[in-house]
């Protein structure tokens, strides 16, 4: 009997020129803030998401390796915690560690559909075909979005698993957190599921390395965001004439990376109408990754409606994923 080829199906919730407005605006609020600051959702586009690839190979870059350990040993359990037949992903990427829940999944008997979701229409295309590819019969339905806006629109159908793995959640700031979780949560019926990756607090020496390597390579990858709004904006950035910073904030605990330059200089951004000033030393902070502990975790999730049901860590103790109930 022929085996059925799996579909793939594309739902788009991004007109045309979201993106564009979306980095106008991020561009023209945080250049005209007080300090300066930059959102990291502007690091990707296709060099951005290449060296980000190398950063997860290099051996100061430890959560990528950490949360593999715990899909690899714990995938079945959550599986079968789960008992989704929908996996959705959000900012799912490649879908590269996805495959171990998948593969979970259809070994427990359950998993019908896989709804990755991403705002990189490309990047979803070619992840939703290799994945169609490699499991014959699923519906792979994959949806073009912003995560951060349009959770009410992601489609509901079945009992689904929400994942949000790589730690991304620490990207975003205590209050845009709880928004999140509470807008999510309200997304779910009784039975479904969230898995939720986080880095956890660790020595400090370990967390900057793991954001300031000693190849450089994440120091091209915080500068890759000038690179973006030169070509996407006009701009006249020099990328060279900044350096990059990588630093723990311990009231916080979060790792914070920084753009500080190196000289005085005025920056035209010409798709904006806008100029910005720099002083020499002055420092614009692209990403925040917050750090978690266990219980801080379990309490922000049920500060949003969530029940913990599963809580598991990598042998090392450096990262988590915890699985929770709506």
């Amino acid at each position: 009997m022929p085996v059925r080829q799996s579909a793939v199906h594309m739902i788009d919730h991004l007109d045309r020129d979201h993106l564009r407005r979306a980095l106008e605006h991020d561009v023209r609020a945080g250049l005209t803030a007080t300090p300066k600051q930059l959102p990291p959702k502007w690091f990707y586009d296709a060099a951005g998401s290449e060296l980000f690839t190398r950063i997860t190979r290099l051996p100061e870059y430890y959560p990528t390796r950490r949360e593999l350990a715990i899909l690899k040993t714990r995938a079945g359990d959550i599986a079968a915690a789960g008992g989704a037949d929908t996996l959705v992903e959000l900012g799912s990427g490649t879908s590269e560690k996805t495959v171990l829940l998948l593969e979970a999944l259809t070994s427990a008997g359950t998993l019908r559909t896989y709804t990755p979701v991403d705002v990189d229409a490309l990047t979803l295309a070619e992840a939703g075909r290799r994945i169609a590819a490699g499991f014959p019969g699923l519906t792979v339905r994959a949806v073009c979005a912003d995560f951060e806006r349009h959770l009410g629109l992601l489609p509901r159908t079945g009992r689904r698993m929400v994942a949000f793995l790589g730690g991304t959640i620490g990207n975003l700031d205590p209050a845009a957190r709880e928004v999140f979780l509470k807008d999510l949560r309200a997304t779910l019926r009784p039975g479904d599921t969230f898995l939720l990756g986080a880095d956890l607090v660790k020595d400090t020496g370990r967390l900057v390395a793991a954001y300031d390597d000693a190849a450089g390579v994440t120091a091209a990858f915080n500068r890759n965001v000038l690179h973006v709004i030169n070509r996407e904006l006009a701009a006249d950035f020099e990328p060279d004439a900044f350096e990059h910073v990588a630093l723990y904030d311990e009231r916080h605990d979060w790792i914070e990376m920084r753009l500080r330059a190196t000289r005085d200089m005025r920056v035209t951004i010409g798709g904006l109408g806008l100029t910005a000033s720099f002083a020499a030393g002055e420092e614009m902070r692209t990403e925040i990754s917050a750090k978690f502990r266990l219980e801080g975790l379990r309490d922000e999730l049920a500060a949003a409606g969530f029940a913990t049901l599963r809580q598991y860590t990598d042998p090392t103790g450096d990262f988590s994923l915890t699985l929770a109930g709506a």
